[in-house]
């Protein structure tokens, strides 16, 4: 359904020369917008990495796709042997009908590094994420609290849901922790180097 949408954009944005095409991922599985990325780069743009347009905390935060030198030849040839692409045919790369989106044997190892990234960018983004929400809670809670009074019992309920939603950050952030290192592994293991300039923040 977003996936017409998508590459309209980025076509469009190739043919206006720009140098910086952002994306949510719109097709509600990480491994499809890996996918996805692996037709940007045969339309002339590589994925590059979290967006800096992106919300900070967002759980769908933008990604960079930076323009290749040879996009236009690229997109030239996707589109003399990819006609129907923007129709809804076949995508390069991809398998025909079905879910668009299916890796053909000979491109199934590059979108698996593209995932990789992708799921190293996107575990980056959920310490902030989830602080976020912590520093949110009580002052939310400040409202009902102001109207029933600042009582024990009171106190103690709003200290409750606080912990609750602590013990589900810090469960996150241990998740999103184990898989940075898990897809971290994968890529040095490929001998790729991901991120390029690792933030003294990432879990």
């Amino acid at each position: 359904m977003f996936l017409q949408p998508q590459l309209k954009a980025l076509l469009r944005d190739s043919a206006q020369v720009v140098e910086r095409h952002d994306a949510r991922n719109l097709q509600r599985s990480w491994r499809k917008f890996a996918a996805f990325a692996y037709v940007a780069e045969q339309y002339g743009y590589r994925y590059e990495g979290l967006s800096p347009i992106s919300p900070k905390g967002s759980p769908n935060p933008y990604f960079s796709f930076r323009r290749l030198p040879d996009a236009p030849e690229r997109s030239a040839w996707v589109a003399q042997h990819f006609p129907t692409a923007l129709q809804g045919g076949q995508l390069p790369g991809m398998r025909a009908g079905g879910t668009r989106l299916r890796p053909l044997a000979e491109a199934q190892r590059d979108v698996e590094l593209l995932h990789a990234r992708i799921m190293v960018d996107y575990s980056r983004t959920h310490r902030r994420r989830g602080l976020t929400a912590l520093l949110v809670i009580p002052v939310v809670m400040l409202i009902p609290l102001s109207q029933t009074g600042f009582t024990q019992q009171a106190l103690f309920v709003c200290a409750a849901i606080w912990l609750f939603f602590a013990a589900l950050f810090a469960t996150g952030l241990y998740i999103a922790r184990h898989r940075y290192a898990k897809y971290r592994r994968v890529l040095q293991e490929s001998g790729v180097d991901w991120p390029p300039n690792p933030s003294p923040s990432s879990p």
